[in-house]
């Protein structure tokens, strides 16, 4: 069987494809998009009962939550010639577990609603307070990782890590918040770093393929 990983990589799906791409891995993307039911079937829900993406299907092996997807495919998969992106060691697992759920925890909720009244959703439905409010929810995290990233250049130290792809995902939605750029050089720097990749360049390639689709 082939590893497969459900989701168009405009969704929260970009993080298990990012992975991917960055370890080289051989795998079945299925584009599978998150409205029109197509999520719903009793197929798909046999996956995942939620009746999210993404899903990866490691050969019966199934994982949901996009950050759970990312975390397994990097311990699970190492790919030759390639940096791991997994822990090497206790300390570098500690640092891509506190980070990624921080990512959850401190920053997603307002990173989208900052990305949804900017960009995402029609320019009518947009209410620029609510963006403008998150984005200042938003600042006091941002300076606690632009402390962190005052001693090294990747979150995990000077390599980077699953733990980068995780907050990166999350805070590219918030890349062209002005807050951001002023107030937390670092992390903008690092920002630009990790999006940078020819991997996630890979992924947004794929992402505009899936341009028909919503995010």
């Amino acid at each position: 069987m082939t590893l497969k990983i459900y989701g168009i990589a405009a969704s929260r799906a970009s993080r298990p494809l990012w992975v991917a791409h960055e370890l080289g891995l051989a795998h079945e993307h299925i584009a599978l998009p998150y409205q029109g039911g197509a999520t719903r079937t009793p197929a798909f829900l046999a996956l995942n009962p939620n009746g999210h993406i993404p899903v990866v299907d490691d050969n019966g092996v199934l994982v949901w939550e996009s950050m759970a997807c990312a975390l397994y495919l990097a311990g699970r998969f190492q790919s030759e010639g390639a940096e791991p992106l997994a822990a090497v060691n206790h300390a570098e697992q500690a640092e891509i577990l506190r980070w990624s759920f921080w990512a959850v925890t401190e920053c997603e909720k307002d990173a989208l609603t900052f990305l949804m009244h900017t960009v995402a959703m029609p320019e009518e439905r947009r209410k620029p307070q609510l963006a403008q409010e998150a984005e200042r929810r938003l600042l006091p995290a941002l300076r606690v990782l632009d402390q962190h990233l005052q001693t090294r250049r990747f979150l995990a130290g000077e390599r980077f890590t699953v733990a980068d792809i995780c907050v990166a995902s999350v805070l590219a939605w918030v890349q062209r918040s002005g807050e951001l750029n002023a107030h937390c050089p670092r992390v903008s720097a690092w920002l630009a770093r990790c999006l940078g990749r020819p991997a996630q360049q890979e992924v947004r390639a794929l992402a505009r393929r899936d341009s028909g689709r919503n995010l």
